[in-house]
């Protein structure tokens, strides 16, 4: 092979051709000249400009942050060789076992793309959110733009004075915000046993503890345990107030929390989820 072949744009091509629209969940639209993603289909899905996309492909950008080189590895579905491969054509360090796992392995994107019109979205362990559909984002407000270290359900619900003056774009309202709350901080705590030496969740953790007391109450008070269920209102700003059912299903092996968020077939509050899909996304915030 020559260097090309090998380089960090030939390669991210050759992952591009080989994955299907029908893989990532988008039609496969007008008749196309090869079976791979387009190039704006990459950079929609990774969160980057297309013109970047090029420029990697081309050799002319060949140092992605860690921040790009995740969200490659998850738009492109990559497994867990290929993805340590590509942060090393970046010359980067892949993840190592003892911090949190940003990747989304293949088969859960498999699942993911054929939920239908749920709203669904994907946490690390730290409760940053990685992935969104289009519904989720039409329930809840675009998370993209905010900053991806502002995509975490901890800082939304348990801001401290140096956040901004609002992370979400309307209220969420939990049946029982005091066990929801609980919950979470449970969960965190069990992560920080899993990963001691992950800098990104100690420094989560001690943030909060340093800015909200309300955190720091649950904290101290030492529960350990999952995030499952839970009943929110949404109070959407066109659609009105939309009662959901919020459930969490956990991936042992990455730590990688699935919330999907159902209203009750045949409801009032599931005809209003319709609305909000059809009244589409909005630049909100998460």
């Amino acid at each position: 092979m020559t260097t090309d072949e090998t380089s960090l744009g030939a390669t991210i091509r050759a992952w591009r051709d080989r994955l299907s629209p029908a893989a990532v969940g988008l039609p496969a639209g007008r008749v196309r000249r090869a079976a791979g993603l387009r190039r704006e289909e990459l950079a929609d899905l990774a969160g980057v400009s297309v013109d970047y996309v090029v420029r990697l492909e081309q050799g002319r950008a060949t140092t992605p942050s860690a921040q790009v080189a995740a969200a490659l590895a998850r738009a492109l579905q990559l497994d867990g060789a290929e993805r340590d491969h590509l942060y090393r054509l970046a010359g980067l360090q892949p993840p190592t076992d003892g911090a949190i796992s940003d990747h989304i392995p293949p088969g859960m994107q498999r699942v993911l793309t054929r939920l239908g019109d749920a709203p669904v979205a994907v946490f690390a362990a730290d409760w940053r959110l990685l992935w969104w559909n289009r519904s989720w984002a039409a329930l809840l407000g675009d998370p993209s733009v905010l900053a991806p270290e502002e995509r975490n359900l901890v800082r939304s619900r348990f801001p401290v004075p140096s956040d901004r003056r609002r992370l979400a774009a309307w209220p969420v309202v939990s049946e029982n915000a005091e066990a929801t709350d609980r919950a979470i901080v449970a969960d965190l705590r069990r992560a920080s046993g899993r990963y001691p030496q992950d800098a990104r969740l100690s420094g989560l953790i001690r943030r909060t503890l340093d800015g909200n007391p309300g955190f720091a109450r649950l904290w101290h008070s030492g529960a350990v345990g999952r995030h499952a269920e839970d009943r929110k209102t949404i109070r959407h700003p066109v659609i009105g107030d939309i009662t959901v059912d919020c459930d969490v299903l956990s991936d042992p092996d990455n730590d990688l929390k699935i919330v999907v968020y159902t209203a009750v077939p045949g409801s009032e509050d599931e005809t209003k989820l319709d609305l909000a899909r059809v009244a589409g996304v909005t630049a909100a915030r998460f």
